[in-house]
């Protein structure tokens, strides 16, 4: 297993209405270098309260394979192109993994300052 040290990896996580939004937007990620991959977990539903009200929505997760050094640019380009006003954009640090599997990340996104 590999520890990130200085440049940890991490896993961000995005709810999108739809597939055709999940996939633009890891389209976008992974093209720019921000994201090594993206998965698109479909068939979720989600229940929150948003304005004083109960809402259930059916969703699409989006899995972000990223860096720290990564996430601004992650998030910007979420909120640039997301539909909702405010999207859920949850970044945590993977802090160890298949040591091939991280360097792969590392070999798929440039170092960013």
């Amino acid at each position: 297993m590999h520890n990130p040290g200085d440049t940890p990896y991490q896993l961000i996580f995005c709810t999108c209405p739809d597939q055709e939004v999940a996939k633009k937007l890891a389209a976008l990620l992974v093209e720019n270098r921000h994201a090594a991959c993206a998965n698109i977990v479909p068939g979720l539903t989600s229940v929150y309260r948003w304005q004083g009200k109960i809402e259930t929505d059916s969703e699409c997760l989006l899995l972000i394979k990223s860096r720290a050094d990564h996430y601004s640019a992650v998030e910007q380009i979420i909120r640039e192109q997301h539909p909702y006003e405010l999207p859920e954009i949850i970044a945590v640090t993977i802090g160890s993994g298949l040591d091939g599997y991280l360097r792969w990340i590392d070999e798929e996104l440039p170092q960013q300052s």
